[in-house]
């Protein structure tokens, strides 16, 4: 768990998480990171009660990289307001099939949520149901045989990367529900929560995370 941490203080705790790892508990039962991570402050702080830790954002479970947990109450309060105000700037590397699309864009599209296959379906115009989903990416390098966008979000729309990119053409590595040709051997695909940057919600200083690719994944390596 410690290899893991990127930030940590008094009031949040900054995780790489790994593709495959749940963020919170849900219906499968399996262990997530937040019961890993407070069996890990309930033994490294010597806490002889429940400990309080809160998500402050989600990201899917093939999806790795930068997850914020907040410490205390004070500070989930305040980074739950910032993320809902976009006060939170998070930056993904998804690896893509190569083709021809421009090399930087603004995509803008209307995505409405499925809950029976937990997939969202992307309309071009506005649509009932659906919300505006916007992201802009640049293509950062060109790989053998894929190549890497760095995409940054104006909105957190639900599956918005994965099901936005397959709409222009280019499904993310290994992600066989929005139309890659195949999967990952670890069941995760190639997108990743780079990067984080936000003022802290107590201290107000400037808090800057990368998160390292999985260094176990030739693909990924190359990126870096």
């Amino acid at each position: 768990m410690q290899d893991q941490i990127l930030f940590e203080d008094n009031h949040l705790l900054i995780i790489n998480k790994k593709a495959g790892q749940l963020v919170q508990g849900d219906k499968t039962g399996d262990e997530s990171l937040l019961d890993s991570l407070k069996n890990y402050i309930k033994i490294k702080e010597n806490k002889p009660g429940n400990v309080f830790l809160g998500l402050v954002h989600r990201i899917d479970r093939p999806t790795s990289g930068c997850v914020i947990y907040a410490k205390t109450s004070k500070a989930l309060t305040r980074l739950t307001v910032m993320v809902k105000n976009r006060e939170v700037q998070k930056t993904y590397w998804a690896v893509v099939p190569k083709a021809e699309i421009p090399e930087t864009q603004r995509l803008v599209h209307f995505l409405k949520k499925n809950e029976k296959n937990n997939k969202s379906t992307v309309f071009p115009k506005p649509t009932e149901g659906a919300k505006e989903s916007i992201l802009n990416y640049k293509v950062a390098k060109i790989l053998d045989n894929f190549q890497l966008l760095e995409v940054d979000l104006e909105t957190g729309r639900h599956h918005q990367i994965r099901a936005q990119l397959s709409k222009i053409g280019v499904p993310i590595k290994g992600d066989l529900k929005y139309g890659s040709a195949r999967s990952n051997a670890d069941g995760g695909i190639h997108l990743h929560a780079r990067n984080l940057e936000f003022l802290h919600p107590v201290t107000q200083h400037k808090i800057s995370v990368t998160a390292p690719v999985p260094q176990n994944d030739a693909v990924w390596k190359a990126c870096e």
